[in-house]
């Protein structure tokens, strides 16, 4: 290798690992330009362009690696995989790139792991067993593999009672916090289909503690104060509707608290002709991220930074585009920045899922959640931030009382057929047939709520607060008398 050609290197290198994202890629762009036969470049800069949301860039440049004999390629069959199920929505390659991976090492528990993720997304639950067993062969002291195994079996069957002896050990022999989370929140998972309420309950309450063990000394946990003056801010920055503009609508926008029905609601949706499932987008929430001064920067945004942002969501929704058809974003925590939403699209038709509140602060607290979710740790802090949801959803109402409509899942799964109607005419959609029968539809749902929606519609979740009746009063006081 020349010198000038060392000194690019050198040059790409040092700006990736200071985060110079921008900077790096065109760097190691110059280098390969030069010098073409570099593969760990080319995987460098594939794993840039993803961090930098150009997905098909990305695919390309490990593409790239792989072609040029990059070292351990089944690390970049695994991340590829990644991109194409994650943000490409094209399930089929993505398998076809975790099974190249499994080709070229048997044993990648990483690759095992995800395979079995990818079978939950498209309703195999044979496949994902079979996945996740093999990755405890492979690794039999994994905890994410064995709480992955219990999460994919029936609650209440007798292989999932087999494993609740099994999930109690490893609990206790677990020392990393995070392993012991996902343990946690799995035994609790089956102590419920066991109908052993007061376990489960503690199994959950001791695998949230190690949740934010795991989130390190330096974790915080959830500041009501800093929220309550946040959502403060947002009714101040939007204190009157949007103008209105020419701008087309790509999304119907589908959100609540996070655990109110919004999947259910979604794949309901997703059987109409002119409906395509978008799932959980990330678009508004990494706009809203690279908006400084966010949430009252927006109201003195120009026109042409308005469309930059409206390109910007456009762009992200397009893979799932389709003629003629809208596609749902049911990100729930877009809630917030509905007033972003509005301004972006004015015509955009918002469906906001409700939940029974103590039913939607369990289910909270009985999933395993990241930092960025710290109030379901805790019922008190969950109860706190409904209560923060419920103001600044009734600001918004206020503002768009036409836009907005609500849909209450226990209304929903009792007699589904009167909300949908109403729904479908809020949307200006024709009404059709066999939007119930979501659970026989092929296609990958990637949510916590998997399962449930490979059902036909049942009301079991509705009500389900009565059976922890006892530790919500004692959490919650009198909210339990909801």
């Amino acid at each position: 290798m020349d010198r000038e050609t060392a000194a690019l290197l050198e040059r790409a290198g040092t700006l990736r690992r200071a985060g110079k994202v921008d900077e790096a890629m065109a760097a190691y762009q110059a280098l390969l330009r030069r010098e073409p036969e570099l593969p760990d470049s080319w995987y460098n800069l594939g794993w840039l362009q993803r961090q930098a949301r150009q997905y098909e860039a990305s695919l390309q440049s490990y593409g790239e690696a792989l072609k040029r004999g990059v070292r351990d390629p089944e690390e970049v069959h695994l991340n590829r995989a990644v991109i194409l199920s994650d943000h490409l929505a094209r399930h089929e390659e993505a398998e076809t790139e975790l099974q190249a991976a499994l080709k070229l090492r048997p044993d990648y528990l990483a690759a095992l792991l995800n395979l079995g993720n990818l079978h939950e997304d498209r309703g195999n639950r044979k496949s994902a067993e079979a996945a996740y067993r093999r990755a405890l062969e492979v690794a039999p002291d994994d905890a994410l593999a064995l709480s992955r195994l219990a999460g994919v079996l029936v609650p209440g069957s007798e292989r999932s009672g087999e494993l609740i002896d099994r999930l109690r050990s490893a609990v206790l022999q677990q020392r990393d916090p995070s392993a012991r989370a996902d343990l946690g929140f799995a035994l609790g998972r089956l102590l419920d289909g066991e109908e052993n309420y007061g376990e489960a309950f503690s199994a959950y309450e001791a695998a949230n503690r190690a949740s934010a063990e795991s989130f390190g000394p330096s974790y915080r946990g959830y500041d009501r104060a800093a929220h309550k003056y946040f959502v403060d801010r947002l009714i101040a920055a939007f204190p009157s509707p949007a103008k209105q503009s020419e701008a087309a609508t790509p999304s119907i926008f589908i959100l609540g608290m996070f655990r109110s029905g919004s999947t259910l609601l979604e794949q309901i949706l997703a059987g109409h002709s002119r409906v395509v499932s978008g799932g959980e987008l990330d678009l508004i929430p990494e706009l809203v991220s690279r908006i400084d001064g966010y949430p009252e920067a927006v109201a003195t945004a120009d026109e042409a930074t308005i469309e930059r942002w409206r390109d910007f969501y456009q762009e992200g929704s397009a893979p799932f585009a389709r003629d003629g058809a809208f596609v749902t974003d049911k990100r729930p925590e877009n809630f917030l920045h509905i007033g972003l939403i509005k301004m972006l699209f004015p015509g955009a038709k918002i469906v906001h899922t409700r939940r029974n509140r103590l039913d939607n602060l369990l289910s909270l607290h009985f999933l395993h959640l990241g930092p960025e979710m710290p109030y379901a740790l805790d019922l008190a802090d969950a109860a706190h931030w409904h209560a923060q949801y419920e103001r600044l959803m009734a600001h918004w109402k206020r503002l768009y009382p036409n836009d907005i409509l609500d849909v209450d899942y226990d209304s929903l799964v009792h007699e589904p057929e009167p909300i949908i109607h109403r729904m479908l005419d809020f949307l200006g959609l024709d009404r059709e047939d066999r939007l119930l029968d979501f659970h026989r539809r092929s296609g990958a749902v990637k949510t916590a709520s998997v399962w449930q929606v490979r059902e036909p519609l049942h009301a079991r979740s509705s009500g389900r607060w009565r059976n922890y009746e006892p530790q919500l009063s004692r959490l919650l006081g009198s909210d339990s008398d909801d």
